[in-house]
């Protein structure tokens, strides 16, 4: 198993007379095969936990779509936001476990000494995303095939192909997506990296139903556009949202969302949003309030199964890898939050 303990207190700081988050998030132990993960995910599951928390820590993905590393931080920050935060029956963490985090590390070195202006070199940093894929599948496999909810913080927009992937395998049938990012993620596929997972899952009967929230026209090549469309699938850019209500939008999102009656993974590119250290940091984007209400109001639908937190690079920000941690753990435990308090909202 390509899967990594973590254990949750080790990431809170204990005060005397309150209790943290990581004082009381349950969290799956060390597991050695498929057979121990699934045996211990059904223990948990009789306990009351339906919501697994996923980690990978990668940032081969953006470098294969030739952006900047430093997405492999971002999940060691969301892991010190949430565990931080006081635990309250205001947080419905009862039913989240820490499932832990996917073991990427000799992928991460591998392609750390891998250069994106050399083709052959490109290619290989590709072919590493692609065994990746295969990592993270593994893991969300017993998930999904068992009825779990997943919130997986990346790492590169790459994993919602495995995400998609491995919804639609176990749900036996094609899936949706809504995306709130700038960019559509329909390049050609070239190879597997950050900019291409839904083109992938698409192409090959993963993927039915997708709308981009928040698409900025100018940050996305002809042929993607053009591909998108060719598949009948849609967008409200981003100047929607500065001309008009921005809940009005996301109210006919979850609409739209709802109406396909398919499985559905809540996708989340954080450079959608102001201001976010992230491989294409964006300054003219929605706000983090706008983002906490996509999140929400999405969440609170009955056929999603997932959601996707992508591209939170620490390291990237102005201020330097301090004041980036710090916004990354801020931010992510926000969006965790928000799907968390949707998801309270469901009718069954």
């Amino acid at each position: 198993m390509y899967l990594t303990a973590c254990d949750p207190a080790a990431w809170c700081t204990p005060r005397a007379g309150e209790v943290r988050l990581g004082q009381t998030l349950a969290a799956l132990p060390a597991v050695d095969s498929l057979q121990t993960y699934e045996t211990e995910l059904a223990d948990a599951w009789q306990q009351g936990a339906r919501i697994a928390l996923l980690g990978v820590p990668e940032s081969i993905g953006p470098r294969a779509n030739l952006g900047r590393g430093g997405t492999e931080t971002a999940w060691s920050a969301a892991l010190r936001g949430l565990c931080n935060l006081q635990a309250s029956a205001a947080i419905a963490s009862h039913e989240l476990l820490l499932v832990g985090q996917v073991e990427c590390s000799d992928l991460q070195q591998q392609a750390a000494a891998l250069r994106t202006n050399d083709a052959s070199q490109l290619n290989q940093l590709r072919e590493l995303c692609a065994q990746l894929d295969q990592r993270v599948m593994q893991v969300l496999a017993p998930l999904f095939n068992k009825g779990w909810q997943v919130i997986l913080i990346g790492g590169g927009h790459n994993n919602a192909y495995p995400l998609l992937r491995s919804l639609s395998e176990a749900a036996a049938q094609p899936v949706a997506a809504m995306n709130l990012d700038p960019h559509a993620d329909f390049r050609a596929r070239e190879g597997r990296h950050s900019g291409n997972g839904f083109s992938y899952a698409h192409t090959e009967g993963y993927l039915a139903n997708y709308h981009v929230v928040g698409l900025h026209p100018g940050k996305n090549n002809a042929e993607s556009l053009k591909q998108l469309a060719a598949a009948g699938f849609t967008y409200h850019s981003v100047h929607e949202f500065y001309l008009h209500d921005s809940q009005q939008i996301l109210t006919a999102c979850a609409a739209q969302a709802q109406a396909w009656q398919r499985p559905l993974g809540i996708e989340v590119d954080v450079d959608a949003l102001q201001g976010v250290p992230a491989s294409a940091i964006n300054f003219n984007g929605l706000t983090i309030a706008q983002g906490f209400a996509y999140v929400a109001t999405l969440a609170a639908l009955a056929n999603v199964r997932y959601l996707h937190l992508a591209e939170a690079a620490p390291s990237l920000h102005p201020a330097g890898r301090e004041a980036g941690d710090m916004a990354c753990a801020q931010l992510l435990s926000e969006l965790v939050l928000a799907y968390l308090a949707g998801a309270q909202r469901r009718t069954p």
